[in-house]
């Protein structure tokens, strides 16, 4: 018997060929990314079963709500992002300032998502 919060079958053969695609030659990346993505569909199915909770027991859908947000909160934007960037000061207020890879990177996808006016 399974515990009824154990991925289904056709999901777990899913991952492994997502796994197997990402990382061809490489066994122990595929076990991560396994591993990885059941426990990310485990809390999951538990985040879902405790907001459906409060809803049928307490019917409170706002507290429920609240719950989903505060443990599943979207990612910053990329506009959101690209000013964290900017917002940044360095130590020294005489310091250049001097911006890594990725954050030129963040910067340029949020400008080339800007509409040309």
């Amino acid at each position: 018997m399974t515990h009824p919060i154990t991925p289904p079958p056709n999901l777990r053969k899913l991952w492994a060929q997502q796994a197997q695609r990402l990382t061809p030659h490489d066994i122990n990346g595929w076990l991560d990314y396994v591993a990885n993505q059941a426990a990310q569909w485990g809390a999951d199915q538990e985040l879902d079963a405790c907001c459906e909770w409060f809803v049928r027991d307490w019917t409170d859908i706002e507290t429920a709500d609240n719950l989903r947000a505060a443990r599943r909160p979207k990612p910053p934007s990329l506009k959101e992002q690209a000013l964290a960037v900017l917002e940044e000061e360095p130590e020294d207020a005489k310091e250049l300032i001097v911006f890594d890879t990725d954050q030129v990177n963040i910067i340029r996808r949020a400008l080339e998502a800007l509409p040309n006016d």
